[in-house]
Order: C-alpha cells, then sequence, then structure tokens
C-alpha cells in the first residue's frame, strides 16, 4: 500500500487495475510514468498550477549541473541524521519538483521509504519518469493527501511553510527541514536585477506545534558558464516574476555570471 491517501475523504487508496481506489469509490487514474494526481480540481489556483513543462526542464538541467551540490549533500546528511535510530523511516518531500533533491535523499539513506508531491505535474511526470523507486503523486502541500502522523520527517526546499498540515502528516517527535535562502543567497544576480540589491532576512521562527531546534547554513560561490545556466536559475527564482524589465535584460545580456549561493536548513521537532 502506498503513502497517499484519497484527498478527498482521507480513505487509504487500494491499487486496482491501473488506478488508486478508497472505500468511499473516489478513483485516480494511475499515470504511466507510474504517479498519481491526487489534486482535486476545487482546490487548483489555475487551470494547469504550477511550474510548466519548459521551467521543470530548465530547473533539472541547472540541477544536475551539480550547481546546488552543497545544498543536496548537507540536506542528505541533515535527514540521514533525522532517521538514524528509526527502524522503518518514512519521508515526504512537500513540493518535490522534478526531485533532484528527493532522488538524493532516497539513494543516500536506503532504508528509508521516501514519497513526494508538487503541485505542478509536469514536475511530478519528470520526477516518477526519471526515478520510478519513488512514490510521487500531484497534490497540494494545504491538504496533503496523506495519513495523520504517517510520516517520520517532512523535507521543504524553498516551498511554502504549512505549519499546520506537516505537524498533522508527522508523527510525534519527526522532524521537519525547512530551507529557506541565506542572507545572501544569489547577491551576484540581485546586483545586476536591481539598482539597489537587498539581503535576505534571517531569522528564527516559531510555529504552533513545533519546537526550533537549529539552523544549519551552507554558502559557496558559483559561476555560471553560459546565457542557458543564468537563464535556468533565473526562472527558479521569485525574481522571474517581479523584476523590472530593465534588469531582467541585463541579467539575459550576459554570458557568464558570478554569484553567492547560500541555504539555511531550519530544523523543526513535532511536540
Amino acid at each position: 500500500m502506498g503513502l497517499f491517501c484519497c484527498p478527498l475523504c482521507g480513505k487509504k487508496l487500494v491499487k486496482q487495475q491501473g488506478t488508486l481506489r478508497c472505500l468511499n469509490r473516489h478513483s485516480f487514474d494511475i499515470a504511466a510514468e507510474g504517479y498519481t494526481h491526487l489534486l482535486p480540481a476545487n482546490r487548483k489556483h489555475s487551470a494547469v498550477p504550477g511550474d510548466d513543462k519548459q521551467m521543470v526542464a530548465a530547473r533539472r538541467r541547472f540541477l544536475e549541473a551539480g550547481f546546488y551540490a552543497p545544498f543536496a549533500n548537507k540536506l542528505c546528511e541533515l535527514v540521514g541524521e533525522t532517521v538514524a535510530d528509526i527502524a522503518h523511516p518514512v519521508l515526504l518531500d512537500a513540493g518535490c519538483g522534478e526531485g533532484y533533491y528527493t532522488a538524493q535523499m532516497a539513494v543516500e539513506n536506503p532504508q528509508m521509504r521516501t514519497a513526494g508531491f508538487d503541485i505542478s505535474k509536469f514536475a511530478v511526470k519528470a520526477a516518477a519518469k526519471k526515478y520510478p523507486g519513488i512514490e510521487f503523486a500531484v497534490a497540494s502541500i494545504f491538504h496533503i493527501p496523506a495519513p495523520a502522523e504517517s510520516v517520520d520527517c517532512v523535507v521543504d526546499i524553498f516551498a511554502p511553510a504549512v505549519p499546520e498540515e506537516f505537524a498533522r502528516v508527522l508523527k510525534k517527535g519527526g522532524r521537519w527541514i525547512y530551507a529557506v535562502p541565506g542572507a545572501r543567497h544569489l547577491y551576484g544576480m540581485k546586483e545586476v536585477l536591481y539598482a539597489q540589491p537587498y539581503e535576505n532576512e534571517v531569522k528564527d521562527t516559531e510555529y504552533p506545534g513545533f519546537r526550533f531546534e537549529k539552523r544549519v547554513s551552507v554558502q559557496a560561490e558559483i559561476t555560471l558558464p553560459d546565457a542557458e545556466s543564468i537563464e535556468a536559475l533565473f526562472s527558479m527564482t521569485p525574481y522571474y516574476w517581479n523584476t523590472p524589465k530593465e534588469g531582467a535584460e541585463r541579467l539575459r545580456a550576459l554570458t557568464t555570471l558570478k554569484t553567492e549561493i547560500a541555504f539555511d536548513f531550519l530544523v523543526y521537532q513535532r511536540k
């Protein structure tokens, strides 16, 4: 039986001839790639929510080029510490995108059952096709189709923080690993985009139902060697949507870019 449950009634899902069905007869087709679409139409915020096919492809090229490898390595280390003493650990990657980090965590922690979901069907399709050993679904982070207290670790990399849902699906004592931008993440890019670049705010936030354990920071410097890599990184950021036209044009005129990168991993324990 899979980790995910029915998004409509919360009952367990059972595989039956290419579909997943619950006791209340809600049915969800299993795609050829192996993922399941568990995002009800009334919970979509647009006709095709999330990253489109081109953005997913660009993100995969960028991540697989290794620019963010320091972050993936530290994340796997933190997950390994979290599940080390658990007999049959379960990890859920909330907002998994095309599955780059999900797969890394699964490979580095083979004793762990790993699943991921994202609101973008293009991202989930790409993830399921490349990583068939991992359970993937199209779903909303605000209505996670997983049973209460079914997960030992939730990972959230730049996706929205929904502490009430994370607390619901996590077992007591389970961990939520939340990746946020460090103070000078992509500062070199910001210097090109904006006349007055700014550092990201750094603060330790308390969330109901959780105890804050620690902040783990990872910094590095990368050089993007071509316009394609620069555009791929740009499309992964919120600046892609709210940068003035002049700033975007300056960035797209570059053929190389050096910038700092910085992730902060915030680790919380469910009370």
